[in-house]
């Protein structure tokens, strides 16, 4: 149990780290550019703004513009995110068409053309496409590619992907995010945890690959990076 824990461990943290470089050596992401994350909405690491209803959990896709209202500021960024929402269509689409494969085979098989062998493989297939399609969505999905707070810092904005390998932005007030000091997680772990007190969604986010680019707003909301659990 604790061999496949590690081995599942190490495989994603390759990953992250084989995403967190891509912008280093050069890769640009297949997305079309209304869905690209970073430079679209933000000037002087100040972006959108919240409506009204800024105390609720809202959902906002990245093709909408900025609502009006108070400036948000970036305070945490993963620079692999936008190719982890590539990863996620890519994965989408393969299954679909391992899935579309099936009902020819079944038809193919029952008209003697395909021996059993071969439509086993191709029902194992299917299966194990769902199955990793499945476990690769869940993980994204709670994935933290960008992290924001107003300059009151009472609300947090949490951008991530939904199922299709969009961008997703998750609204929390900041004074029902757990600190890192009251988690079970360390800085230093692969994942930290982003819970909140009222039970809304958990997420996941890296230091390790992430990038905190304001560590005085950044400790506001998690409390100090050199402190964690004991």
């Amino acid at each position: 149990m604790d061999t496949s824990l590690s081995v599942t461990a190490s495989f994603q943290a390759g990953i992250l780290r084989a995403l967190s470089r891509a912008p280093e050596l050069g890769l640009r992401s297949p997305l079309p550019p209304g869905l690209r994350w970073h430079r679209k909405h933000i000037s002087s690491r100040r972006v959108g703004s919240l409506g009204p209803g800024a105390q609720k959990e809202l959902a906002t896709p990245a093709t909408q513009g900025p609502p009006t209202g108070d400036k948000f500021l970036l305070i945490y960024r993963f620079p692999g995110i936008k190719l982890c929402g590539s990863l996620s269509r890519l994965k989408v689409l393969q299954t679909a068409v391992t899935v579309l494969l099936l009902p020819p085979g079944i038809y193919l098989y029952s008209r003697g053309l395909l021996p059993p062998q071969a439509l086993a493989l191709l029902g194992g297939g299917t299966s194990f496409a769902l199955a990793m399609l499945c476990w690769i969505s869940f993980f994204l999905r709670r994935l933290v590619g960008l992290m924001y707070v107003n300059e009151a810092g009472t609300v947090l904005r949490v951008a991530h992907l939904t199922f299709w390998g969009r961008r997703r932005d998750t609204l929390c007030p900041v004074a029902s995010v757990v600190p890192l000091s009251e988690g079970r997680d360390r800085p230093r772990d692969l994942f930290v945890r982003l819970q909140r007190y009222d039970g809304g969604q958990t997420f996941y986010f890296t230091l390790r690959f992430g990038r905190v680019l304001d560590r005085r707003r950044f400790g506001r909301v998690f409390g100090p990076l050199d402190r964690g659990p004991q």
